[in-house]
């Protein structure tokens, strides 16, 4: 019998956290912000594109455009010469100024904190509200990204490649007060272990609870083989 018939879910879920947190006590978010606007523009930045570039970009930016309104007032034209080397920069310039633009205009300069207003913004989608209403706004919130998505299938909290119905599942197992951490452990997991590729099941610290890591026979495979 695996973990995985002996606990809930729910039970699964909460261990899981606690001994990826005891292995990767210093996961969090991988963009770097000093603010609520830097972390939103941080995230539409890094769309289709690693956090470690957008690290590199950023600080220029901010160093041009310290603020909502002087975004906002930006040209697109030097938007998108400071944002070049990440990719899709002109959708992204557009909608750099866009949510600066409306955040003015609607909300007296200030980034909305809840879910309803920030999908009113140009370029906000679910992933990057839950994103700023979990690590700028202190709210518990699950940011699915690719890596959420593909081990909360692999551990058995889903079935589903839907972002909506693989929160929505994830919602009903994860700890209350862990699901914004939960996604920096997705992540940083995702990198360090459970990689897209090459899954190394047997070095993993939560293989007994996860539903794929379970099924690996410990026989056939040696210490950090890919499977």
């Amino acid at each position: 019998m695996t973990s995985k018939n002996k606990f809930t879910d729910a039970e699964r879920a909460k261990m899981i956290v606690e001994r990826l947190v005891a292995t990767y006590p210093d996961a969090a978010c991988t963009l770097d912000f000093k603010s609520p606007w830097a972390l939103m523009v941080g995230a539409i930045l890094a769309a289709q594109c690693t956090d470690e570039r957008v690290n590199k970009i950023t600080p220029a930016f901010f160093d041009r455009f310290p603020d909502i309104q002087s975004a906002a007032e930006a040209e697109l034209l030097e938007i998108e010469s400071l944002i070049r080397s990440c990719g899709l920069f002109r959708n992204k310039a557009r909608s750099i100024q866009g949510s600066a633009a409306v955040i003015m205009e609607r909300f007296d300069g200030r980034i909305p904190e809840t879910r309803e207003d920030l999908l009113e913004l140009p370029g906000i989608g679910r992933k990057t509200a839950n994103l700023m209403l979990g690590d700028a706004f202190g709210q518990q919130e699950i940011v699915v990204d690719t890596h959420c998505k593909r081990l909360a299938k692999l551990m058995g909290f889903t079935t589903s490649d839907d972002p909506l119905v693989v929160e929505r599942d994830l919602l009903n197992v994860v700890p209350e007060n862990e699901r914004t951490r939960w996604g920096h452990l997705m992540v940083t997991h995702g990198r360090e272990v459970c990689k897209a590729r090459c899954r190394r099941c047997l070095s993993c610290s939560v293989r007994d609870l996860c539903a794929y890591g379970a099924s690996v026979d410990i026989f056939d495979k040696k210490e950090d083989d890919c499977v």
